[in-house]
């Protein structure tokens, strides 16, 4: 009997390379998802740290501001997606920051009591955009994983404690919530797109809130800054609709190539464009 000593090695996949355009635009959404904290660019606008505007929120209302952000955020996503067509086109990201300045404008006027007013209408407007964002990326706005990416961007717009290097934070938050994600998928897929009786929904949308409670807080410190009038209110939110903008941008541009190339391939491409 005899044995065949030249075994065949395993067949090892061909790595696949990015086009040089695609390295090009994920370079530039690597250069998005990893803009200054918006914090450093409030601080930077009304020419203090915000700790003096921090000083001015009374403690009840920072507690108060994270359930604005988890009530905002459930209404937001049916409500944003009902005003835009499914079908592909140009994304409209200055009529976005013209409402949103709008909106800061009005917040920005009655101060503290006027963000239980301007978070629900803000927050409607950043998803909107962020939605008429990821459709001009090809993206399915009609679908729950389309809707449920433009949610992960509420989470994506800055580090919950830190400012962590970006890279790790965009593939860090990306990983926290997958199973998360995952499973407010199936719950879509089983039902259709109602929130009702989703409980994985339910704890995706807590745990994005706890960090969308952290740029809204930032951004209500930016507006009790002492001497900033409620003139700043409509550039703070501008800034602010500014910041998830460019977010979005970034992360749309990683999942359109994600769709062509692969999760594995992109990331790989993400490491060598960083360099």
């Amino acid at each position: 009997m005899t044995h065949d000593t030249h075994r065949n090695p395993i067949a090892m996949p061909e790595p696949i390379f990015l086009a040089d355009t695609d390295l090009r635009a994920l370079a530039e959404a690597r250069v998005l998802l990893e803009r200054p904290s918006l914090a450093a660019r409030l601080s930077s606008f009304v020419g203090s740290p915000l700790e003096k505007g921090m000083a001015r929120l009374p403690a009840s209302w920072r507690e108060r501001i994270g359930g604005l952000a988890h009530d905002a955020l459930m209404k937001a996503m049916d409500t944003a997606a009902k005003t835009l067509q499914p079908a592909v086109q140009p994304a409209s990201p200055r009529l976005h920051k013209l409402l949103g300045s709008v909106s800061g404008a009005g917040g920005g006027a009655f101060g503290v009591a006027g963000l239980t007013v301007e978070i629900p209408l803000s927050t409607v407007l950043i998803m909107r955009s962020i939605l008429d964002i990821a459709r001009g990326e090809g993206e399915d706005i009609g679908s729950a994983q389309a809707r449920l990416a433009a949610l992960e961007v509420f989470a994506l717009g800055g580090n919950a404690s830190s400012d962590d290097a970006a890279e790790a934070g965009y593939y860090a938050v990306r990983a926290a919530l997958a199973t998360t994600v995952s499973e407010a998928a199936r719950h879509f897929a089983q039902r259709g797109l109602s929130s009702e009786g989703a409980p994985a929904l339910a704890r995706l949308i807590t745990m994005v809130a706890a960090r969308y409670k952290v740029q809204l807080t930032q951004k209500a410190a930016g507006m009790l800054v002492p001497g900033i009038g409620a003139a700043a209110g409509a550039t703070i939110n501008l800034m602010f609709m500014d910041h998830f903008q460019s977010v979005s941008r970034g992360h749309f541009t990683v999942r359109r190539l994600e769709r062509h190339y692969g999760e594995a391939a992109v990331r790989s491409a993400w490491q060598t464009v960083g360099r």
